[in-house]
């Protein structure tokens, strides 16, 4: 079995940023962003994807978009190069998670083309400490730069919280199916025979 893990930095005038990512482990997390809700909803995604992950972060003092928007990127190339070729894995997955109120549907493809379509219905401009602003962000810098078509549409929900990390919960269902490795797949899961972009 190839030990899918990676170890990305990226540091800037505004932000630093560590992760490591292991896809074949135990939903182990150790997170510190500075912000409360961004930690916890990054514990969400490995805790439920069952992907092992270290998040590192500092900032400036210009407020929770850039670091964000950075962890999305250093998450995304983490991701894809702990994916390698993509020998064997199922690539595609999806998921329908609920939060009390809350309903969150998502799709992903590991396809290497990184493209976000986000439905988000908020109520209200924070998720606790977090403007609502900075989930979306995440999402799409993460997709991006992890070369993973992302569909995430929230279905219903009154409390910012709770549509939050249902959808991070279905994200990280989707990605677990997407990641793991079909034992009938033989190869890279195309027609093209890649997925590298």
């Amino acid at each position: 079995m190839p030990d899918r893990r990676a170890t990305v930095g990226r540091q800037t005038r505004e932000t630093k940023i560590s992760v490591t990512i292991a896809l074949d482990g135990a939903g182990a997390y150790q997170v510190s962003t500075g912000n409360g809700m961004l930690d916890h909803l990054l514990s969400q995604l490995s805790r439920h994807s069952l992907i092992d992950l270290t998040v590192r972060a500092e900032r400036d003092a210009s407020g929770w978009h850039h670091v964000a928007e950075d962890i999305g990127i250093v998450l995304g190339r983490a991701l894809r190069e702990a994916l390698g070729d993509g020998q064997g894995i199922r690539r595609m997955g999806h998921a329908i998670v609920p939060l009390d109120e809350a309903l969150a549907m998502v799709a992903v493809d590991l396809s290497g083309r990184g493209y976000a379509a986000l439905d988000f219905a908020w109520a209200g401009e924070n998720v606790e400490d977090l403007p609502v602003e900075v989930v979306p962000h995440l999402l799409e810098a993460f997709a991006v730069e992890a070369r993973m078509n992302l569909h995430v549409r929230v279905l219903s929900g009154k409390n910012n919280h709770h549509i939050a990390e249902a959808a991070m919960k279905a994200i990280a269902r989707s990605l677990r199916d997407a990641v793991e490795l079909d034992p009938r797949q033989g190869g890279v899961p195309s027609t093209k025979g890649t997925i590298s972009g």
